[in-house]
């Protein structure tokens, strides 16, 4: 179904065909969408989305989404090339100086801390901000971001991004009021599995994360691919008053507590490391 067509869209964050925004948009063309690809100038150096772009028949223009002016640009070139107004972005960008760096978590370097932050979630703010100031998105025009539930559980080696995913998270409420009725603009966030991307593979334990996700989620983890899926159905006027909402994308995860599959074969430890615990406690105890 081209669910899409007549649709024009920013689709931020595209950089090898593992990622999200890049599946995203092979999914966005075949149903029928035109877009711009946006990355920043050391992204592009790797050459991979131009090719993207051939295959989608898109426009690439370099922008970093930290800066405003690069982004009030990239709205007024994005209108002129699509041929007018937009309906829909994607925001698919998230990064962590001291995850990649392997900082630990109580002794974060705080300049590291400020990029994460402003990379991972108040570049969406500043999205929204200069969009709101433009007016380039139509009517229930569809603004989604991507997040991940560390936003609001512990994963140990999630390190800084568990604020930047929490931040982002607030932003898509705050900033989906205000241009609701602004506008009539939809923001919403989608909380993906654990997925193999360039920034999911940079986090540390990332293989258990997988792991225990999907053998702990009852349809499994959800892949790039299907996420995109998701994205196009939530660029569509099929979810045109779906707002404000962070949607969890992940098998099932999120709503579990412990599986038979994880019980009986996915969990090696049989109590074993209890005994030892327990036999430290009755020493002390004595």
């Amino acid at each position: 179904m081209k669910i899409l067509k007549n649709k024009r869209g920013i689709i931020f964050g595209a950089l090898d065909e593992n990622s999200i925004a890049w599946q995203t948009a092979l999914k966005a063309h075949a149903a029928g969408a035109k877009f711009v690809l946006t990355n920043t100038e050391m992204a592009l150096r790797k050459g991979d989305i131009f090719e993207l772009a051939k295959q989608c028949d898109a426009e690439v223009i370099a922008a970093d989404v930290t800066d405003m002016d690069d982004l009030e640009d990239l709205f007024k070139e994005s209108m002129k090339k699509l041929g007018g107004k937009l309906d829909f972005i994607l925001h698919s960008v998230g990064m962590s100086p001291n995850v990649r760096k392997k900082v630990p978590y109580p002794e974060l370097n705080y300049e590291y801390f400020k990029k994460t932050i402003d990379i991972s979630a108040t570049s969406l703010h500043k999205v929204l901000a200069t969009s709101y100031k433009l007016d380039p998105l139509n009517e229930y025009g569809s603004v989604v971001a991507m997040t991940y539930i560390g936003s609001e559980r512990q994963f140990s080696s999630y390190g800084d991004m568990s604020q930047a995913k929490a931040m982002l998270e607030s932003i898509v409420r705050s900033f989906g009021y205000h241009y609701g009725v602004h506008k009539k603009v939809r923001i919403n966030s989608i909380s993906q599995s654990p997925t193999a991307t360039s920034a999911g593979k940079g986090v540390g334990g990332f293989d258990a994360f997988f792991s225990y996700a999907d053998c702990n989620s009852p349809l499994g983890n959800a892949t790039a691919e299907e996420c995109a899926e998701f994205c196009v159905a939530m660029f569509s006027d099929f979810t045109k008053k779906v707002t404000m909402q962070n949607i969890y994308h992940d098998g099932g995860f999120s709503t579990m507590g412990i599986s038979d599959k994880l019980i009986g074969n996915c969990f090696n430890c049989k109590g074993d490391c209890m005994d030892e615990t327990f036999d430290k406690i009755n020493i002390k105890a004595k």
